[in-house]
């Protein structure tokens, strides 16, 4: 194994700074081949380290020069490594002064300041999260240093005609030489991580918004020429933002100018730098011929995740990287919120749970298995994951559920009052909440310190002559890396009943007074508990989980006829659809294990959901979920070696089977919805009626490949990418007459456009096929595709190796050394590429022996290597040891 691996930082050995630093002053002097930082940063002992060094972080930089209160520093009195710059200083508080130089157009790890884009567009920008700073000038980069920034930039006019920075504009003006500076003060202190510049020949448009209390903002938006005829969508969403942070969280903005700007090379979604965000292309950039519905509202979720990072986030930042979730998890739950209350709360919520399943549970259920909140990292870069992220946002999410939306508000609101400048944790934000609503919430510490998924057992037992119904709940969860104990979680279920009919019946448990409630959270709060319901008329039906109440795998082995209840009659949108997801799941299970579904249980889910399909008050787009089954890697999960093949036909034949049942139907509903005049239109319902039309589609094509005209003509006649995609996406997959050309027509119309390419070079990662390994190591060589770029490589070999399971895991092998290889060279050029690209071998020893061994094999081979990057070397090493 490379010793490249850093050593683990551990939670236990917090200390806060020796030092601190109140204010920074810094100056560039920007040029893409050798760029000046020139940094002033006042500092100050903490009195209780009187003889603690000062030392500033510093990667890949050419000190220059270092003084300290004015005076140079003589060799002796300084020592400067690869990763930092150590000062001895005899006093309680000091100016330090750097000088430093460093290479935007060398930067391929894309951290720090780096060059975006090409030609006359090339551009230059910061990425500081998580550990960037370090590479622009010597720092304490770490989250609870917190400080005001004053920062000046200097260039060359024409080549970078836009300088912007953190913060309210300070003053700008001419310089000799062809030159001007511009001066940007952010008042409020904000950690290095925040920091962010941007310097280069972008368009611009503006807008403005005045808050609730007052302020008028000016609002703008930053692209390259040929994009930014295609931000008006962003801009819309941006203002939805904000006033909807308003009204239901009750925060306002608190500057005089808030800037995004968007760019293609970039590692991650978006940066949520202070009042200057960053936004990788594909989620900003928006227009129906080069968007599709998902993308749209991609960039309404990602817009108003990096706003609302102004208060979960930069007003108040999280202590230590291990406080990750704090501010990211947070954020996605009021990222869902919102796309919840704009467009579709029901599917909104399907598509979160779908991912959770997808990557946080299989995360879970291997060696790169962490908690919430981690107490342990080597490379910080690894964790923003899944289980940050998502699972995070399940937990505030569960804690919102059980205060209720009152209570939660009054809590965070606390929350951003009582640490409102500072750096905080997990334990200050369940204090605020706890205190806002005189409750006890110190329990919920073992949802943030757990790993692994609990599984959720559930039993019930109906006495008709008592009218009783008996619901009983046990949680279990499996060990994982470092955690071989675990205890009970307190775990919300809500939970209702229905007749066969779906009428509501009470809720009252045994010994209660007064009304019963139509709806309840059932808290578990132990290994095991029975709940008595009383004055229960007829044996119910449960609907449990509502919503999905608690990120949890649910063991329940409900009757057929009742999920067909569920499917047909439940008020709560997801219940319906998990109800449907449950029944295709065990069908799924009864094909893989003797080659066929039940036929009575194959006929109780067609029938039901030709009932849905039927329906026209029905949401289309949940209709549209429920016609879809679970991906092929989320129908593995639990399963022990794993054959993927077999996975891939056991799925395949209830595919068919659904659409050939309903072939009638669906043939119909897609002809009935083909006669909608809003091609273009972006507002939830024209975007449901497109889900529906084009699942259609996929199944009519299915049950019967004599109408693959269809998607021929949808594909020459669509007026939209969605319907374009879609179609193109069906005749692939049956690898009919005309794809290829299809294919060619498709990157002829769109060459040039880098995000549509990207969704043209998914679509050919995506297919099942047993070719699709050369073809896609065939596409690498293809002009719309750069190593050098994130999104092509996430877009390509990241489809591949993480959507692709027939294909990555093919039997020979050949998908593991394409992916190895493609890792490999990603390490030597953008490190937190390659070491996200690796965590597809995490899950190697959950498959059969041969394909086991084989991923084993690509291990220890990348493991060999000599010189990993940290990154790669922290997954690699974790894999083979998990």
């Amino acid at each position: 194994m490379s010793d490249s691996a850093k050593p683990p930082v551990l939670l236990c050995d917090y200390r806060a700074p020796a030092w601190r630093v109140t204010d920074v002053e810094l100056e560039f002097d920007l040029d893409p081949a050798a760029t000046i930082v020139a940094a002033r940063l006042a500092v100050e002992r903490d009195p209780s380290e009187p003889a603690a060094p000062l030392r500033l972080d510093a990667e890949q930089l050419e000190l220059l020069d270092l003084r300290v209160d004015g005076r140079r520093l003589a060799p002796e009195e300084y020592r400067f490594e690869t990763d930092a710059l150590t000062i001895l200083l005899a006093v309680p508080r000091a100016r330090i002064e750097t000088r430093v130089r460093i290479a935007p157009d060398t930067n391929t790890a894309l951290q720090g300041l780096y060059a975006s884009g090409g030609g006359q567009s090339r551009f230059l920008l910061t990425q500081c999260e998580a550990e960037g700073f370090r590479r622009i000038t010597p720092f304490p980069d770490r989250p609870d240093v917190l400080a005001r920034y004053t920062v000046t930039l200097r260039a060359d006019k024409a080549r970078f005609p836009l300088l912007l920075a953190n913060g309210n504009a300070d003053g700008a003006g001419d310089l000799d030489g062809g030159r001007h500076w511009a001066r940007f003060v952010d008042p409020h202190p904000k950690p290095s991580y925040l920091f962010a510049l941007v310097a280069g020949r972008l368009e611009s448009i503006e807008d403005c918004f005045v808050t609730a209390e007052g302020r008028r903002v000016r609002l703008f938006i930053h692209a390259e020429p040929d994009a930014i005829g295609r931000c008006g969508w962003a801009m819309q969403c941006l203002k939805m933002a904000m006033r909807w942070d308003e009204e239901r969280f009750g925060r306002c903005y608190d500057l005089d100018v808030f800037h995004i700007v968007a760019t293609h090379d970039f590692t991650m979604g978006a940066m949520e730098n202070k009042g200057l965000n960053v936004f990788n292309a594909k989620y900003l950039l928006a227009d129906p011929e080069r968007a599709t519905d998902d993308g749209y509202r991609h960039v309404l979720a990602v817009v108003g995740h990096e706003y609302f990072h102004n208060w979960s986030g930069n007003r108040v930042t999280c202590r230590d990287w291990f406080q990750l979730s704090l501010k990211e998890g947070l954020t996605v739950y009021r990222e869902q919120e919102f796309e919840s209350d704009l467009a579709s709360r029901t599917l909104r919520r399907i598509e979160d749970v779908r991912v959770l399943w997808r990557a946080q549970f299989s995360e879970d259920a291997g060696p790169l298995a962490h908690p919430v909140r981690p107490d342990r990292y080597s490379e910080i870069n690894n964790f923003y994951t899944a289980t940050v992220y998502e699972k995070g946002a399940e937990l505030v999410r569960m804690l919102a559920s059980v205060l209720g939306r009152d209570g939660f508000r009054r809590g965070l609101d606390r929350y951003f009052e009582r640490n409102d400048g500072r750096a905080a944790t997990v334990e200050d934000f369940l204090a605020a909440l706890e205190e806002a609503n005189d409750v006890r919430l110190s329990p919920w510490l073992a949802w943030y310190a757990q790993a692994g998924t609990p599984t959720l057992e559930a039993s019930e037992r109906y006495d008709a002559a008592a009218r009783c119904y008996e619901l009983t709940l046990a949680q279990h969860t499996a060990p994982t890396p470092g955690q071989p104990r675990k205890q009970a979680l307190p775990i919300p279920v809500v939970v209702a009943l229905f007749d066969e009919r779906g009428a509501r019946l009470p809720l009252r448990l045994d010994g209660e007074a007064g009304t019963a409630e139509r709806e309840r959270v059932l808290p578990l709060l132990t290994e095991r508990a029975t709940f008595r319901f009383v004055d229960v008329p007829v044996r119910p039906v449960a609907s449990l989980l509502r919503g999905y109440s608690a990120p949890v795998r649910l063991r329940w082995n409900a009757d057929a006829d009742d999920l067909a209840v569920q499917i047909r009659h439940d008020d709560d949108g997801f219940n319906r659809w998990f109800a449907a997801d449950a029944l295709s799941r065990r069908l799924f299970a009864q094909a893989l294990a003797s080659g066929a579904p039940d036929a009575r249980q194959l006929d109780v889910w067609t029938r039901s959901l030709a009932q849905a399909l039927a329906d026209p008050a029905l949401d289309p787009a949940l209709v549209a979920e429920m016609l879809s089954i679970a991906d092929a890697g989320s129908l593995a999960e639990g399963l022990v070696d794993i054959d993927p093949d077999a996975v891939h036909v056991a799925r395949a034949r209830v595919e068919t089977a659904l659409a050939q049942a309903l072939a009638a139907p669906l043939l119909a509903r897609y002809g009935e919805l083909s006669g909608a005049t809003d091609a273009q239109a972006v507002e939830p319902a024209a975007q449901a009626r497109r889900r529906l039309r084009n699942a259609c589609l996929a199944a009519v094509c299915r049950a019967d490949p004599a109408q693959l005209p269809l998607a021929a003509a949808q594909f020459a006649q669509a007026r939209n990418l969605t319907d374009r995609l879609g179609a193109l996406s069906v005749l692939l997959s049956a690898q009919a007459a005309g794809a290829e050309e299809a294919l060619d027509a498709f990157a002829a119309r769109h060459a040039g456009d880098a995000l549509v390419l990207d969704q043209w070079l998914t679509l050919q990662a995506v297919q099942p096929h047993d070719e699709t390994v050369e073809h896609v190591a065939a596409l690498t060589a293809h002009p719309a595709f750069r190593w050098t770029n994130p999104n092509n490589v996430y877009a390509l070999v990241g489809a591949f190796a993480l959507r692709n399971p027939r294909a990555f895991h093919r039997a020979d092998g050949a998908g593991y050394r394409f992916v190895a290889d493609a890792v490999a060279r990603l390490d030597t050029l953008t490190p937190q590429v390659s070491a996200r690209l690796a965590t597809a071998f995490g899950g190697w020893r959950r498959f059969e022996p041969l394909r086991r061994a084989l991923m084993h094999r690509e291990l220890q081979r990348l493991a060999a290597r000599d010189a990993l990057s940290p990154d790669l070397a922290d997954i690699v090493g974790r894999s083979l040891a998990g």
